[in-house]
């Protein structure tokens, strides 16, 4: 998936699939999954928070299962959606886009993200920008 600057935020409900064993769903589709450098599983503590950033060039796409809290900054707009407990929200945020998810629950909680350039830890893609306090 090539960014552009038109490119906006996408925001998608997944309906996990859900037995006695607990749920399963699928954080990406086919159609993104070619493009993806980066992938990571990150658990998030209750009331402690990730993201507060932007990403100068990748293209992120995140699955967050909830409960949580995600803020998004676009442009001068600012967005805030509650994630129920046990509702996942597929997120794809194009470079610009600052970001911030907090847990809400009583328990940690799970995203995955994937993002279309590779991690490089001495020139990261991100840019500090603080949308949600602990």
């Amino acid at each position: 998936m090539k960014a552009n600057k038109q490119m906006k935020s996408v925001v998608e409900w997944i309906s996990p699939k859900q037995d006695e064993r607990g749920s399963v769903w699928e954080p990406l589709d086919a159609e993104r999954l070619q493009d993806q450098r980066n992938v990571h599983i990150v658990m998030t503590e209750p009331g402690k928070i990730r993201g507060n950033h932007f990403h100068r060039e990748g293209v992120e796409t995140i699955a967050v299962y909830g409960p949580a809290l995600v803020r998004i900054r676009e442009g001068e707009s600012i967005a805030d959606i509650v994630i129920p407990d046990g509702k996942v929200l597929r997120l794809v945020i194009p470079p610009g886009v600052s970001h911030a998810i907090k847990n809400t629950g009583v328990r940690p909680n799970l995203l995955v993200a994937f993002n279309t350039t590779r991690h490089d830890p001495q020139v990261p893609d991100t840019v500090r920008d603080i949308l949600l306090l602990d």
